[in-house]
């Protein structure tokens, strides 16, 4: 059986009459809803939180945020982006509580620095492993992606990504994309070896102990069996746990910074942070 995405773009696939079926399945509406439930779990927010909603389709994930009660921790306000139009005519008729934004997350996520507390998304990061033509790379809008879900967070920020990978190739193209741009990540899967798996992307901006505590998502999924957390901030760092200034992983680091700001940097060589020997 094809999968949609691999023979049409969202928002050519998500038309008018495909939008109203897929929300008004009441098997899709109890299988969202897990799923939503499960990445708040991973989330583990603790107040009201500003949480960004990346693929929100018809608002059937939204919905879910919404209605979370004070004693555990809600309700949370969102914000959704889709690719769809007719997806999000469905959400505006349902009359759902977020704001809504009509936008391809493979050219970036278009929001201001720290807006947001954290960041769901179910069942749409896999679209970004498909390109509509030669002249766009699957990794390119990854990449795009991910910067810029990175730079929407607030520094302690989370995310959890819900997604269907077509292999093993595309899990280690979607989580290398999400290192890059920054993130502590890890995998978790539900129902693993089963036609019913589910794969959790959980990421987090710094901000917290690398230990798991201070409020990192890391240490959410740490010890969970069949999770694997990929987690470059732990790599050439000091004994206060942080990385050692001067070194080469702490100018890349700077040049990353500095290009998510928009300036313009030197490319990172085989000579980027080499001593250089003193001229007398």
């Amino acid at each position: 059986m094809s999968r949609p995405e691999d023979t049409l773009s969202a928002d050519v696939h998500y038309d008018d009459s495909e939008a109203r079926k897929y929300t008004t399945s009441s098997r899709i509406q109890n299988i969202q809803a897990s799923m939503t439930h499960r990445a708040l779990e991973l989330l583990d927010l603790s107040s009201p939180s500003f949480i960004l909603d990346v693929g929100c389709g018809s608002g059937l994930s939204g919905e879910i945020l919404s209605s979370i009660p004070p004693d555990e921790g809600g309700p949370h306000v969102w914000v959704g982006m889709d690719v769809s139009a007719s997806m999000l005519d469905v959400a505006l008729q349902r009359d759902v509580e977020g704001d809504l934004l009509l936008a391809d997350i493979g050219q970036g996520v278009p929001f201001r620095a720290g807006t947001f507390d954290a960041a769901i998304s179910i069942s749409a990061i896999q679209w970004l492993c498909n390109a509509e033509s030669s002249e766009v790379s699957p990794a390119g809008r990854l990449s795009r992606f991910f910067n810029g879900l990175y730079a929407s967070l607030k520094r302690g920020g989370r995310a959890v990504c819900q997604f269907y990978p077509k292999n093993d190739e595309q899990k280690r193209m979607i989580t290398s994309a999400a290192v890059k741009a920054g993130f502590g990540a890890g995998l978790l899967e539900d129902d693993p070896e089963t036609k019913n798996v589910k794969v959790y992307l959980v990421l987090t901006v710094g901000g917290g102990n690398l230990d798991g505590n201070g409020g990192d998502i890391t240490g959410v999924v740490k010890g969970m069996e069949g999770v694997d957390v990929l987690d470059p901030r732990r790599n050439n760092r000091n004994g206060k746990g942080e990385i050692k200034k001067g070194t080469k992983a702490w100018i890349v680091k700077k040049k990353e910074q500095m290009e998510r700001k928009g300036k313009v940097v030197k490319a990172t060589s085989k000579y980027t942070g080499r001593k250089r020997r003193i001229a007398f």
